[in-house]
């Protein structure tokens, strides 16, 4: 027996010490992984640049693209100050508008708009009480219209001391003015359709004081027709940051003084820097374009057209950042005007439709709904309708550069045609970061293409070819 035990005891002792160094059968199993992880370091995966990696994490890749723009912009810059000297003059700015220091014809012509307003107010008064006919309406909208449009263009060809600078500004006026009154029209149009229509439908079934209170609820809060065809009512809309008329547009509670202070010194600042960029940077480039152009040394054109294409881009995208962000939030903010999406993401834009579409939201959404839908309602292909909001965006390019100048090349308006098999290329066969890729090529190249044209023309009209 004793034997037995101690026997039993022996068994007993391996036991023993495998429990003590395992403790439990649980516990062995991470020895045993980490003893294979030693083994193993390879699974299955993709590199991090592969698009099949789904990382999209690449902040320190846009730290080095901003840190090598700025210094290669800042290489160009002192080369061209040693090369040029110090060109900003702000006071040669005041020359761009003004010729005779008596003459303010820009000015004049943009105060001469306000007939215009009044007019199509009287108008719409005229047809909200029954006195015009809409007939009546149509034909003195086909003349109002049009004139806002014809009476700038007389002016600037017939007045001398009016200069190309302060005739875009003034033409700029005039257009933001034909599409705000076109709406405008619109609008009070479907609102007597609509009154009518509930009129017909009230008579049926309810009273003479029922069909008064549709005609105009002064009880309520929100302004009904035709209690909006009043001067406070169409001068806020004329000054407000859209282009698409409504009766009662979205309001901001209050004014935020500390954000206006913002905007204003933004706007102050970065008009200085765009004045300082064009006489510095893009003056002297556009100059010593003109030879190659002259001569038509091809390479050296091109070569030219890249040169001018860093300077004009970065200027064009400041611009977009002084005109959409700061400015039209200085004037929103001022007015309590509620809709600020001036813009959207465009440039994450993969295809050129769609930066269209974002990249100036009121001029996207008036052509949505005063050109673009009206056409399908009637019936129109879908392509053709498409086809006819760029004409139009084509004619108003063309319209702004043509005019002040002096001179029809059409150089903007086929520069936006363009955009049509663009879009269809793009669409088609590229997607993607390639989409986005080309569309920030086409932004890049077909500027300064056009800038260079029409520099080019203006200059052999007005100066001669050895200018």
């Amino acid at each position: 027996m004793a034997e037995g035990s101690g026997g039993a005891a022996r068994r007993k002792k391996p036991v023993q010490r495998l429990q003590s160094a395992n403790h439990s059968p649980e516990e062995a199993e991470p020895e045993r992984d980490r003893g294979e992880a030693e083994f193993r370091c390879h699974r299955l995966q993709e590199s991090l640049l592969s698009s099949a990696s789904g990382f999209s994490n690449y902040r320190g890749v846009l730290n080095w693209c901003v840190i090598m723009l700025v210094l290669g912009n800042a290489r160009l810059f002192l080369e061209n100050i040693i090369k040029y000297g110090i060109l900003v003059d702000p006071i040669q700015v005041v020359s761009l508008f003004l010729k005779d220091p008596y003459s303010w014809p820009s000015l004049i012509l943009i105060l001469g708009s306000n007939i215009f307003i009044l007019g199509s107010l009287h108008l719409e008064r005229r047809l909200a009480s029954g006195a015009f006919p809409e007939r009546v309406g149509l034909v003195l909208y086909a003349v109002l219209l049009p004139a806002i449009l014809c009476i700038p263009v007389l002016v600037v060809f017939t007045v001398l001391s009016i200069t190309p600078v302060g005739s875009v500004v003034a033409l700029m006026v005039y257009t933001i003015l034909f599409l705000k009154l076109f709406s405008y029209k619109d609008v009070n149009r479907w609102s007597r359709e609509r009154r009518r229509a509930q009129v017909r439908a009230l008579s049926r079934t309810q009273s003479a004081p029922v069909m008064r209170k549709v005609a105009g609820d002064v009880g309520k809060q929100e302004v009904m027709y035709p209690g909006n065809l009043t001067h406070r009512d169409i001068y806020y809309f004329i000054l407000a940051p859209t282009l698409c008329y409504e009766m009662n547009f979205p309001r901001s509670p209050r004014i935020r003084k500390r954000f206006l202070l913002r905007r204003l010194l933004e706007m102050l600042f970065i008009m200085q820097l765009l004045v300082g960029l064009i006489q510095q940077w893009m003056v002297p480039a556009i100059q010593n374009s003109m030879k190659p152009f002259r001569d038509m040394d091809y390479s050296r054109i091109v070569e030219r057209l890249l040169k001018l294409a860093v300077p004009n881009h970065l200027i064009w995208l400041i611009f977009f950042y002084w005109f959409f962000h700061s400015s039209m939030n200085f004037v929103a903010e001022l007015m309590r005007f509620g809709d600020r999406e001036f813009y959207r993401d465009w440039w994450n834009s993969e295809t050129v439709t769609y930066f269209w579409q974002n990249w100036n939201i009121p001029v996207h959404k008036w052509c949505i709904r005063h050109f673009y839908k009206p056409m399908m309602r009637r019936g129109v292909p879908r392509w053709a309708a498409q086809t006819a909001v760029f004409c139009a965006s084509a004619f108003f390019h063309e319209y702004l550069v043509s005019i002040p100048l002096k001179m029809f090349r059409l150089w903007a308006f086929m520069g936006m045609m363009s955009q049509l098999p663009l879009a269809w290329f793009v669409g088609r066969f590229l997607r993607g970061n390639y989409g986005n890729a080309a569309v920030w090529i086409s932004l890049m190249i077909g500027q300064p293409i056009a800038v260079l044209m029409y520099v080019h023309d203006y200059y052999i009209l007005n100066y001669g070819i050895g200018a």
